[in-house]
C-alpha cells in the first residue's frame, strides 16, 4: 500500500506540472488580437509602421545595446553606435506615433556610404562649422562643391561609449581628433547626456501649464565639449561649435515656425538668411515682422538661419494632420554672438554665423533624394576653449498631441502665434 501511495502521489505531481504547463503556454502564446492560438509557434505583435513599436523592433534588428528611456507611455530610444544619438520619440506607448526620421531602405540595406549615412534620428550631435577656411566636412584645399564634402565618421559611423544610464537618463562620451580645412588639430572630449522631460518639468521649462487633455514626450540633451589637446582655440586657428539636429517626419500639412526679435535692418541686421542651397522661394517662406513660416514637406531642398542677434531660445513646427505641435527650446547665452559661419565658401566673416537653422529636404541635382524629412537646428557660440575648459549647449525637444483648442494655448504661449496661422497658403 505504501508503494501504491507514493505512485499515485507522483502521478498527481506529473499531472499538475502538465497542467500547469499547459496553462503557461496559453498565455505565451497569443495572436496578435492577443487570443490564444492552437500553434506551438508563437507569433511576435506585428506593430504598424509609423509607430514607435515598429521602429523599436525594426532598429533592434540592426543595432546593438538600444536603450530605452521611459516614463509611462512617454518613450525614447537612444542609439550608442550612433553617437548617442535619439533615433526617435513616442507620446503614445508602443502603438503610438513615433516622431523620428527613420532611413529604412539605408538601414536594412547594410550600406556604407562615402560622404554621408543620412540613417535617420530625431535629434543628434553634430560640430560646426560647415563650410568655410575652419570647415570640419572639407579637407584643406577641396573645394567647395558636394563631392568633396565629407561628414567625419566620428559623427556619422562610430559609436559614442555608454558610461551611464537610468530609467529615464542616459550618458555618453567620445574622444575625437579633428582637422579643419585650415589645417588646425582640435583634441576633445565629448559628453553627452540624454534625459526625459515629464509634464510639470516641461511646464517649468516652457513656462506654461501643459493642458490635462495633451498627450506629451519630452527629452532634452545636455552636450558638453572638453578641449583636451595643449593648443587653446581662437579666431586664428578656428572654433568649433556644437550643433544639434533633429530630423523629423515631413508632410504636405506641416509647417516649421521660428519666432525672431523684431527689430529694423540697421539695429539687427537682416530678418533671414534663406540661400544656404538658393534662395529659398516666397510660395515656401512667409517672413513677416517677428516670425516665419517654412514649408516642411519634404519636396524642395532648402535651409533658413537666424542670426544670434535676432534669435529667440526656441523655435517649433505644427503637423496639421496628426495634430502634433512640436517644440525646441535651447540654449542662447546673452551676449555671445560669435556663431561659425558654415555657408560653403572662403569667408570674410567666418564668425557671423547662425544660431538658429531649419532644413527641408527634397530632390539633389542628381535625381537623388537624402530624406524626404525636415530639420530643426540649434547651435551654441563658437568655442573659444583654452586646453582643459569646457562649454556645454542644451537641446530639447518636444511633442505635444490633442485637441486644437488645446495646442493653440501652447502655440501662443510658446511660439506667439496662434495654431490656425501655422501654415503658407498657397
Amino acid at each position: 500500500m505504501e508503494k501504491c501511495s507514493v505512485s499515485l502521489r507522483n502521478i498527481r505531481i506529473h499531472n499538475s506540472f502538465i497542467v500547469l504547463f499547459m496553462a503557461l503556454s496559453l498565455v505565451g502564446c497569443k495572436t496578435d488580437k492577443g487570443q490564444p492560438k492552437g500553434s506551438e509557434t508563437e507569433q511576435k505583435v506585428v506593430y504598424k509602421k509609423g509607430s514607435f513599436g515598429y521602429d523599436k523592433a525594426f532598429l533592434s534588428g540592426h543595432y546593438k545595446d538600444l536603450v530605452v528611456l521611459e516614463n509611462g507611455v512617454s518613450s525614447v530610444l537612444v542609439s550608442p553606435e550612433l553617437q548617442g544619438r535619439v533615433m526617435t520619440s513616442t507620446a503614445g506607448g508602443d502603438d503610438g506615433q513615433s516622431f523620428g526620421w527613420i532611413n529604412y531602405d539605408l538601414i536594412a540595406s547594410g550600406e556604407s556610404k562615402e560622404h554621408f549615412n543620412p540613417t535617420g534620428g530625431e535629434e543628434r550631435f553634430w560640430l560646426g562649422p560647415e563650410g568655410g577656411q575652419f570647415s570640419l566636412y572639407f579637407k584643406k584645399g577641396a573645394r567647395f562643391e558636394f563631392q568633396d564634402w565629407y561628414v567625419p565618421k566620428e559623427l556619422d559611423t562610430e559609436p559614442f561609449s555608454l558610461v551611464g544610464s537610468t530609467k529615464e537618463e542616459a550618458r555618453f562620451e567620445r574622444e575625437m581628433k579633428l582637422e579643419n580645412y585650415s589645417g588646425t588639430i582640435f583634441n576633445l572630449l565629448v559628453q553627452r547626456t540624454i534625459s526625459l522631460i515629464g509634464k510639470d518639468q516641461a511646464s517649468e521649462e516652457l513656462g506654461v501649464l501643459i493642458p490635462d487633455g495633451v498627450s506629451m514626450v519630452g527629452f532634452a540633451s545636455e552636450n558638453s565639449i572638453t578641449n583636451i589637446g595643449s593648443q587653446d582655440w581662437t579666431k586664428e586657428t578656428g572654433m568649433p561649435s556644437i550643433w544639434i539636429l533633429s530630423m523629423l517626419n515631413s508632410s504636405d500639412e506641416t509647417t516649421i515656425t521660428i519666432p525672431f526679435k523684431k527689430g529694423s535692418r540697421s539695429e539687427l541686421g537682416k530678418k533671414v538668411t534663406d540661400d544656404y542651397f538658393g534662395k529659398v522661394s516666397q510660395d515656401r517662406l512667409k517672413v513677416m515682422d517677428s516670425v516665419l513660416f517654412f514649408k516642411a514637406d519634404g519636396q524642395s531642398r532648402g535651409k533658413i538661419g537666424i542670426s544670434p542677434e535676432r534669435a529667440l531660445p526656441v523655435l517649433g513646427s505644427y503637423d496639421a494632420k496628426n495634430k502634433v505641435l512640436t517644440i525646441a527650446k535651447f540654449s542662447l547665452p546673452e551676449g555671445r554672438t560669435d556663431y561659425v559661419n558654415s555657408l560653403w565658401e572662403i569667408q570674410e566673416q567666418p564668425f557671423k554665423g547662425d544660431a538658429v537653422n531649419a532644413y527641408n529636404d527634397g530632390p539633389l541635382e542628381d535625381g537623388g533624394q537624402l530624406g524626404p524629412f525636415y530639420e530643426l537646428e540649434s547651435s551654441s557660440p563658437a568655442l573659444a576653449l583654452k586646453s582643459g575648459e569646457r562649454d556645454t549647449h542644451r537641446h530639447q525637444t518636444y511633442h505635444f498631441i490633442g485637441d486644437v483648442k488645446h495646442l493653440d494655448v501652447l502655440s501662443k504661449e510658446i511660439l506667439g502665434v496662434p495654431i490656425n496661422e501655422i501654415e503658407i497658403k498657397e
